[in-house]
């Protein structure tokens, strides 16, 4: 087996087969950087901090954990109006994401973007990333079919004290870091995330790949040996038993 190409996640043993180089050192201080600060942030959430005192640990987090230089890819200077956000990430000198951060006991919803939706924006940034320390979101900004405006989609959410959810916590933030983004792998996150919602994955099951599999298994499972149309029939109980008709596209559910 490739070293390079395998490994071994943290605590579970679990090998992951598609990892490549770079990504071990990259998975490795995410894990260090959220064992390092696991004190911190216990402190915090004991106290329950202020925002003034949540931002120095996400700072810390970002630079130590994610990569993210202090001097060169993060920034306060963002702004629309009167409003700022807390922080930014910019890449080759352009917005990448506002980073919006509350207090370490307030909980994260939607509504605490607004500034950041409007920076992001006003600079053609498609990503925002929200925090109190313990929880972590990133949105994808994406825009409205009518082209007037963009919809919040969550596509990383993380709980740090969440300890059943250590590996999958890692394997999150890791699309956030500075070589992810680098590599595309948060891109490629979101699209996995758009392909499963519902209509896109109804015409994946519907796909001719899919029907044929489906037809070698309930032949094998009643032992016949097919007929002219089965083909068609399983397609037909798919679209009218298992997916609902409105997941469809217009012009196949018409069909």
């Amino acid at each position: 087996m490739d070293a390079e190409a395998t490994q071994v996640m943290t605590r579970t043993g679990e090998f992951t087969t598609s990892t490549v180089s770079w990504e071990v050192p990259v998975r490795s201080r995410i894990a260090a950087a959220i064992d390092r600060l696991s004190g911190p942030l216990d402190e915090l959430v004991e106290r329950e901090a202020n925002e003034g005192d949540t931002r120095m640990l996400v700072a810390d987090f970002l630079s130590v954990g994610m990569n993210y230089s202090k001097y060169q890819d993060l920034t306060t200077q963002f702004r629309t109006g009167s409003e700022s956000v807390d922080y930014a990430i910019v890449r080759e000198g352009e917005l990448f994401a506002p980073v919006e951060v509350k207090g370490i006991s307030q909980d994260l919803d939607v509504r605490n973007i607004l500034t950041a939706r409007k920076v992001a924006a006003e600079h053609g940034a498609e990503w925002i990333v929200l925090t109190n320390g313990r929880h972590w979101k990133a949105y994808h900004l994406r825009p409205d079919e009518d082209g007037e405006g963009h919809r919040a989609v969550p596509i990383v959410e993380v709980d740090l004290l969440d300890a059943d959810a250590y590996d999958r916590n890692l394997d999150a933030l890791f699309h956030l870091t500075h070589e992810a983004v680098e590599h595309g792998r948060l891109d490629a996150l979101r699209r996995w995330n758009e392909a499963l919602e519902a209509a896109p994955l109804a015409e994946i099951v519907r796909s001719e790949a899919v029907v044929e599999a489906i037809r070698a298994g309930l032949r094998e499972a009643t032992e016949h040996p097919g007929h002219t149309g089965d083909t068609e029939q399983v397609l037909h109980a798919l679209t009218g038993q298992v997916i609902a008709g409105g997941l469809l596209r217009d012009e196949e559910a018409s069909e």
